[in-house]
Parts: structure tokens; sequence; C-alpha cells
């Protein structure tokens, strides 16, 4: 069959028919509605070993442990060791030869009703299976938000979902970035968001999570991924929930010493915020899909030369198609209340001031200051030094259009835009075309211009087309 053509009852239809797959299914919360499609095709006898619905908390702990929460990546992992090693124990002695053994497992919360206040719908599916027979097994998580208003609307988007994981894991292994492109079929973004993947186990080795992370945003599965310092994929409530966040966005090719101290900077600044109260902040970093752009594509290596930079430092990093500062804050909104503090230069805040970012926007350039600011978030402005006249502008006497005037006096006055004044001088004479230079000759100087951890990474990973200087000739 073409793949390309398959609806989701010929897909689980073919798996039924595959004399080789033979698994397990476990579904908390949405009912059974991955295992349904497979008895609803037919054959299922094929592939179906067995089916198991936890409902009951207590019932759910006795088989899989306790756990404070239920739709976790913790439970979901619980789940597929246990069905998959008890497949193991009954099975393989009389069909380990001849079957690759898989674990589908989903945990997963339904809503009624996108409301003020009610969480949506989300949960987390995975699938641990042999890619062949005695194999050891390899195992791809996902999580998903459920974006539909009607409750069975959402239990059928989690049964399609899952037929799709399974059908992608069993013929698509080979090719994830493929994989992921199936993960949608017979669903739309409208309905469902694929915001987290990780693929691991030795059907993935060489698979780079963070490159897939990519893919997630760069396939439009969703407008955002998140990943950790040492490239672990996560969603934004693992990290953000009720946490005040500092983020910084940039190209980072790489992040220089200006960059870096508008981060500490404003991190000194924004810990004293008495909204706070004392918390310490989630500190991130944040690309957009258009900087990773080189032309029309994008350049993974480049990607990955930067992301190996920004791990050095030890921070997460967001991957995002929001353009606009606004659609970014209401972003970090939805995972958390706590403030939210953006660190930016004067070219950045220029930008969000222009009107003609706005004209697809019914309210304009109101509505977008209106987004940007509503839930807390500060605008921490970096000053800028112009090199040919020495001319510093700040916060205090940038020019905008005169009818912005009073509009931008309001956002000073309240403290929605501030001003770093504890800045370090000597880093405004530093322009990233400079570091590139000197990163494309091997120049060492290049160490005064970026921090030590990403100078030290470039250099020994030779990122971002590194050439060490040829030492000189000797007579």
């Amino acid at each position: 069959m073409n793949r390309d053509k398959l609806n989701t009852g010929q897909k689980a239809l073919q798996i039924n028919l595959d004399a080789k797959k033979y698994g397990t299914f476990a579904e908390i919360g949405a009912g059974q509605e991955v295992a349904r499609w497979f008895f609803h095709v037919g054959k299922a006898s094929g592939t179906v070993a067995k089916t198991i619905s936890a409902y009951d908390m207590a019932v759910s702990d006795a088989i899989y442990g306790p756990s404070d929460r239920y739709v976790s990546r913790k439970r979901l992992q619980a789940m597929l060791d246990l069905e998959f090693d008890l497949l193991l124990q009954r099975l393989a002695k009389t069909r380990g030869s001849n079957c690759t053994f898989f674990a589908f497992a989903d945990t997963v919360a339904t809503k009624q009703g996108l409301k003020p206040g009610v969480e949506e719908g989300q949960g987390w599916l995975g699938i641990k299976f042999q890619a062949h027979p005695l194999g050891d097994p390899s195992t791809i998580i996902i999580h998903t938000r459920l974006l539909d208003w009607e409750t069975p609307r959402q239990q059928e988007a989690v049964g399609v979902l899952g037929v799709n994981l399974i059908h992608a894991a069993f013929y698509q292994h080979t090719d994830p970035i493929s994989l992921i492109g199936t993960l949608l079929d017979g669903l739309t973004s409208q309905r469902v968001e694929v915001d987290m993947i990780k693929f691991s186990g030795p059907a993935f080795t060489g698979v780079d999570n963070r490159l897939m992370a990519l893919q997630l945003v760069e396939q439009w599965l969703t407008e955002a991924a998140l990943f950790t310092a040492d490239g672990e994929s996560v969603i934004p409530g693992e990290l953000l929930y009720k946490k005040p966040v500092l983020l910084e966005r940039g190209s980072f090719r790489p992040l220089t010493n200006p960059m870096l101290d508008m981060l500490e900077r404003v991190q000194e600044m924004f810990v004293k915020e008495p909204a706070l109260q004392g918390e310490p902040p989630v500190t991130m970093f944040e690309m957009t899909l258009r900087q990773l752009q080189v032309g029309d594509a994008i350049d993974h290596r480049d990607f990955l030369d930067r992301v190996d930079t920004l791990g050095a430092l030890g921070k997460p990093v967001l991957i995002s198609n929001f353009l606009r500062y606004h659609r970014l804050v209401t972003y970090l909104s939805h995972h958390t209340q706590k403030p939210i503090g953006l660190p930016i230069g004067l070219v950045r805040l220029r930008d969000i001031l222009d009107e003609k970012f706005y004209t697809d926007l019914p309210g304009g350039l109101m509505e977008s200051l209106g987004q940007l600011f509503k839930n807390g978030a500060k605008l921490y402005v970096y000053p800028s030094l112009d090199k040919k006249t020495d001319r510093l502008t700040t916060v205090e006497n940038l020019e905008v259009a005169p009818h912005l005037r009073h509009l931008y006096a309001h956002l000073v006055e309240n403290q929605f835009i501030v001003d770093i004044k504890n800045y370090n001088a000597d880093t405004l004479k530093i322009y990233s075309g400079e570091v590139l230079a000197k990163i494309h000759s091997g120049d060492e100087s290049l160490s005064k211009l970026i921090p030590t951890p990403i100078f030290e990474v470039i250099k020994a990973k030779k990122l971002f087309g590194w050439q060490q200087k040829a030492p000189a000739v000797t007579a």
C-alpha cells in the first residue's frame, strides 16, 4: 500500500494483516480509542495480544506504581516498560523468533469546552517496539494538545493519532523526518498539536532529538518546541509551570558578550521585581524559524551549531514560529501566570513599535501591545551605540513617531518598557559582523568578544566554519 493514500482504517488493517507485528495496548483516560481502531477494521487477532484500561487510580497504581500525576511522561514510561516486559515474559518463547513485539500506551485527559479557566485536553502517547525479531526495543514518545471543544472529538483525535504513531513506528522508523510528517494524517493542526517527541533505542541510533524538535515546528505540528541544555525534549509545562520566565530572543550565531551582558543585567533587575517574591526565574533562549533560514531553507547543521553554543551556557532553548513578541508572550502565558521578562535591544524595540508589522491585526499596533503587556510582561531594553557617530541611544532618548510619543511615554512611565542602565559600556563596541569574521579566520582574539564557554565549544567542535590560523612559516 502507498502510505500517502492510507486512511486511519487502512493503516490499522495493514498492521493487522502483518503477521510479524504483535503487541499490547494500554490506555488511560480517553477510552480505548486506539485499540478500538484495530478491532473495528477486523483481523485484530493477528495484532492484539492484550488491551487494558486502568481507569481507577488505585488500580493504575497497583499495576504501574504510584504517581503524583497520571497524565505524565513518567506514567507513560512506566506503562510502556511494564507492558513490553510482560509481553516478552509470556510470549518470547513461542513467538519471539517470528514476531516484532510492541507495547503501545497512552494516558490522556480530555476536557469539555475550551473556556477561560478550563484546562485544554492533553496527553502522552508512546510505543516501545522491536524493529527486528529478538531485537532490543526502541521507543517513540510524543505529547499532544487536544484542541477540539467537544470531548468525543478529542477522543476521536487520540484514536487517529495513536494509529498514526504505531504505523509510523513500524513502517517509517528508518526515516524519522518522514515519520513526523505522518503523525497528523487524517487530522489538522487546528485539532491536534504535537509539541514534543523523543526517539530512543537502536532503531534511532544517530538521531538527534534537537533536530526532531525543530522538525515539529518546521512541519507545523506545533508552533514551538522546547529542549533542555543537554538536548532533552520537554513540554513547556515541565519547565515553566507556575514559574517566572526570563527569555532572550536572538539568532545566536553565536551569542556575543553584549547579548550575555544584556541577559545578566536584566536578570539582576528582574529578580528584584516584587511580583517574583524572591523566586528565581526560568532563564531560556529562543530562536524563530525565520532566524534559522538561509534563503528558503533551514540549515540544520547551522542550527545544531547554535544549539551547541547555547548548551554551553546551561540554558533551555525554545524554537518557535512566533515572529512577533506578543504571540511569544501569549504562548508563555499559557504555561505560567508568573511575570515574564524580555531582554531586547533598541533595534527590536523599534520593530515592536513599528505599525507596519501589524496591518493584519484588527486593532493594529494597539492590539499587539495589549496582548504583549496584559499578563505582566516587561521589555528590558539594552542601549545601542552608533559606531560612526558614537551616539548612545537609550529608552530615554529613543525617537518615535510623533503620533506615538504619548503612547510610548505611557509604556515607559508605567514600566512596561524599562531602561537597562547598569550595562558594560565596553560590550557596546562589539558587533556580530566582526565576530563572524574572526570565527571564519580562526582568530584567537574572538575569545574577548564572546563568552568563554562558547568560545571553547566553537574552537573544539569547529562550529560556524571555524578555521584555525595556520602556524607562521619560519626561515
